[in-house]
């Protein structure tokens, strides 16, 4: 069975950094692509960046470019994000998603459960 599990979210100060991790598990993990979403409050869910499964092209929305970048180690079937120069409007629930494919798309097919990320002074 599929599983994603997320960590490293907290609090950080406007400007600060974090750094998120998703483990992954029951599936061939090079074989797919992986995405970060996030929720914050009282929106939708907004797709943050996303990574080719072999780590060659990785891709971010504007709201995060300059800013996050995401990586993968496939020895570790692991997935992170690092966040620099965090604002307030960063805030949310952040999720680890796997992609049907080796290409991110729009329609994950899994999720992990989030790992919380608050950015207030």
């Amino acid at each position: 069975q599929v599983q994603l599990v997320e960590s490293g979210g907290g609090l950080a100060q406007p400007g600060g950094s974090l750094r998120l991790s998703c483990a992954a598990s029951g599936f061939t993990f090079s074989s797919y692509a992986m995405s970060w979403a996030r929720q914050a409050p009282g929106k939708g869910l907004e797709w943050v960046s996303g990574i080719y499964s072999d780590g060659s092209v990785a891709y971010y929305a504007d709201s995060v470019k300059g800013r996050f970048t995401i990586s993968r180690d496939n020895a570790k079937n692991t997935v992170y994000l690092q966040m620099n120069s965090l604002k307030p409007e960063d805030t949310a629930l952040y999720y680890c998603t796997k992609d049907p494919g080796a290409y991110f798309t729009t329609t994950p097919d899994h999720w992990g459960q989030g790992t919380q990320v608050t950015v207030s002074s």
